[in-house]
């Protein structure tokens, strides 16, 4: 494994899914740290989803980020093959308007757990993931910290200009 292997896997199940999950990664990258991002299914190249999942480790990834609409079998396929952290992210892909991919998500079967976040919720999977690496990382702690001051500050600023008071 590579000093700069990056930490954070993000996979999806196809291209259509980037428009959800390019945020999760801009998001990473906005708090130092880098990702590789991967297009696999769970239904369509299960044994690559597996390669992937199981080798994760090695190559230096730390937590893996998951999105999947529909059935949503991709998130659990790759907590059954690493016991890396797995963050699971619910598109909105089908009529039932991702529901149904966050039920598949959430009822996981004892042992095989997946993280979930809201539907299309990528940068909170990223947040999720960041605090995860925060816990052996205080450069990464500081930066979400920096985060959390900026969008506090954002918020009372807002409530400042809704007040009619002058910043």
């Amino acid at each position: 494994m590579g000093t700069d292997a990056p930490p954070v896997g993000i996979v999806m199940g196809s291209e259509s899914d980037l428009e959800v999950m390019r945020p999760c990664a801009d998001m990473l990258e906005d708090l130092g740290i880098s990702c590789e991002m991967r297009i696999m299914s769970a239904h369509r190249t299960p044994d690559l989803v597996a390669e992937w999942a199981r080798g994760a480790a090695e190559r230096g990834l730390k937590v893996l980020i998951a999105g999947a609409g529909a059935a949503a079998a991709l998130p659990g396929a790759v907590a059954a093959e690493s016991q890396l952290p797995v963050i699971g992210v619910p598109i909105d892909a089908t009529p039932l308007r991702g529901v149904d991919a966050l039920y598949s998500m959430v009822q996981m079967p004892s042992g095989v757990p997946v993280a979930t976040v809201s539907i299309n919720g990528a940068k909170n999977a990223a947040v999720l993931a960041a605090r995860i690496l925060a816990t052996n990382d205080p450069e990464i702690a500081g930066r979400l910290q920096e985060m959390t001051a900026r969008r506090r500050e954002g918020v009372i600023a807002s409530d400042r200009r809704v007040r009619g008071e002058e910043q």
